[in-house]
């Protein structure tokens, strides 16, 4: 695809308090998202631009979708199933997270059906360790550990050939790599991006066609797209002030969707543009068909 020019519209007229995790379903044109402190995700018809909000226990932190019409839930300490049909819900496995200040965070289903999720720690003194961690959890409730010691753990994603992993840390405002073997585990984290001198923390990030990766620019009202070697390659503007989110619709077209907030509990922004769900089309570059979790 050749770049063209870029355009940024609104989509709806929602107003999420902390939007997140958009989630595109090709099967049905539906884009899935969350408002994560009001304990909602969002379904809508990008053709017909109707929309389901469902409740779910709040604050959320992700969600990962099945190929059944259901979901894996990130909630506050623990996992669930739920299933979109009928709005039942069911506990899943708990992470046994045992200290006040940290929870559970951004995820992605990963190709072998699992939910690779991390958690975050808010509220820490500047000389405390991070006590946030990865972890990995299966359709039949089993978690393990991936890694530890991470500050606020958003924006996973994986390269397109499945070899590297990537997990932004909006604390430390690093975008770590991670080698992924078949089995799915994880080795040699190492620093990919330092977002030091780029002016806002990584929030949620998404991989493209070509292996670049963008992330949202929660401090600067902007997206960029880093190359496979980590380098700087575009930056782009958008309306709202504390973009979070962002997520490849269609992988024949280029458009990309993009969360924001308005009121997180530590960022607040009361323009009409916060909060929104929006869609950049012009980019010149689509995304990849995502992954599925896996449920018995």
């Amino acid at each position: 695809m050749g770049v063209r020019k870029i355009a940024i519209r609104r989509i709806g007229n929602t107003r999420d308090r902390l939007g997140e995790c958009p989630v595109w379903n090709g099967a049905c044109g539906h884009l899935y998202w969350a408002d994560c402190r009001a304990g909602i995700v969002r379904r809508l018809c990008v053709t017909s631009g109707s929309r389901d909000d469902f409740e779910v226990p709040a604050p959320l932190g992700s969600f990962a979708l099945s190929d059944d019409g259901r979901a894996i839930l990130a909630l506050k300490d623990g996992f669930a199933v739920y299933d979109f049909t009928d709005r039942s819900m069911h506990a899943l496995a708990p992470l046994g997270i045992d200290h006040p200040d940290v929870r559970i965070n951004d995820g992605i289903a990963d190709a072998a059906g699992g939910f690779v999720c991390g958690t975050m720690h808010v509220g820490r003194a500047g000389g405390d360790p991070p006590l946030g961690g990865l972890y990995r959890v299966t359709g039949d409730g089993t978690v393990t550990e991936l890694d530890a010691g991470i500050g606020v753990a958003n924006g996973p994603c994986f390269s397109p050939d499945g070899r590297f992993f990537y997990l932004a840390d909006s604390a430390a405002r690093i975008i770590w790599r991670y080698c992924r073997d078949d089995g799915g585990n994880l080795s040699d984290r190492a620093p990919f991006i330092d977002l030091a001198d780029v002016g806002s923390a990584p929030d949620g990030a998404t991989i493209d066609s070509e292996g670049f990766l963008w992330s949202a620019l929660v401090h600067r009202a902007a997206i960029a797209r880093f190359a496979p070697d980590g380098t700087l390659d575009r930056l782009i503007d958008v309306p709202p002030k504390h973009p979070t989110s962002l997520a490849f619709g269609d992988p024949k077209l280029d458009t990309l969707y993009l969360t924001s907030l308005s009121d997180s509990g530590r960022l607040l922004d009361g323009d009409e543009s916060a909060g929104g769900l929006y869609a950049i089309e012009g980019l010149g570059v689509a995304g990849l068909a995502g992954h599925r979790v896996t449920l018995p």
